[in-house]
């Protein structure tokens, strides 16, 4: 029986809080991240693994910034897919040596992935992602009047762009496929690059971005995961978080869970995606979803540790 699971890694996959986010230090938290993934494919487990963006795209949009009166800047959507890929090439090639050191042949490749979203989606006319650099007042005014939707936060001010709902995964499809034939995939990073679907089915990119958790959640449905395992920086899901009535949570149902969510437990910012893409998978008829922390995956699957999220 095929044991099939989506492993959504974090952005703290690459970049650990404190670090300056240098391609050695992304490689070589890379590598960390793999061990677990190496792990479960040594024990038939067949994977599709999808991450978080947020620091890349960061440091593209900076270097547009930079470079504008050089070279031409590249629109938001060009810059996700170039984040993608710049990404997927570090995992591809640290889980490749990782599964050869332990003579395991299986390929592996890194897509650059299509996510139709609605056209009418609410987010589009009201944008409220924040992304990117940090703007001193006077130059976010000057942003505003440029047309550029901008927010204040406690550091400064940041752009907001649209982050619209996942809806399909344009490339499930051959996903699916590739993994039938033992490829693994890397895929929908960054939660993929947002297409409408126009008249004819041509696809169109928009100056979007989706969130990463959601459009794991439909990566698990197109290839039929039973488990969908969200690695991030903490060990397991909170409740009252960073209060003093903080309380874990190790086994939950969906029916608690959803109540939970109901009652606001989840701040969008932070938790609340990955516990509604929990809550998604397991009504679409997912077995089980699994959030604990990135360099205790193995251990998270096994029930060591980790949230564990079941229907009943």
């Amino acid at each position: 029986m095929k044991k099939r699971a989506v492993i959504a890694l974090g952005g703290n996959a690459l970049i650990k809080k404190g670090q300056d986010g240098t391609i050695y230090e992304q490689f070589a938290n890379t590598r960390k991240s793999s061990k677990s993934i190496v792990r479960m494919i040594k024990e038939g487990w067949e994977v599709v693994i999808t991450h978080g963006n947020a620091p890349q795209v960061g440091a593209i949009l900076l270097q547009n910034q930079a470079a504008k009166d050089i070279t031409p800047a590249m629109p938001l959507g060009i810059c996700v897919a170039e984040s993608e890929g710049l990404i997927g090439y570090m995992i591809q090639q640290c889980l490749s040596n990782a599964l050869k050191k332990e003579h395991i042949e299986k390929p592996v490749i890194a897509l650059i992935t299509q996510v139709i979203v609605d056209e009418n989606d609410p987010s589009l006319s009201n944008p409220t992602k924040p992304i990117g650099l940090y703007y001193e007042e006077e130059e976010a005014l000057q942003k505003l009047k440029e047309g550029c939707h901008m927010t204040r936060q406690p550091r400064g001010w940041r752009m907001v762009v649209p982050s619209p709902d996942p809806k399909r995964i344009v490339e499930g499809d051959i996903i699916r496929k590739m993994m039938d034939d033992g490829i693994v995939v890397i895929a929908s990073g960054g939660g993929g690059m947002p297409v409408v679907e126009k008249e004819g089915q041509s696809l169109d990119g928009l100056e979007a971005v989706i969130d990463k958790d959601l459009a794991a959640e439909r990566l698990a449905e197109a290839v039929e995961a039973e488990v969908l395992l969200i690695l991030t920086d903490v060990e397991k899901v909170y409740l009252y978080y960073s209060t003093p009535k903080q309380k874990a949570l190790d086994t939950i149902s969906l029916k608690e869970l959803k109540k939970y969510y109901e009652e606001g437990h989840f701040p969008p910012g932070s938790m609340g995606p990955k516990i509604l893409a929990a809550i998604r998978f397991l009504e679409f008829g997912g077995k089980k979803v699994i959030i604990s922390n990135i360099e205790k995956g193995w251990e998270a699957l096994k029930g060591e540790t980790g949230t564990l999220i079941v229907r009943q």
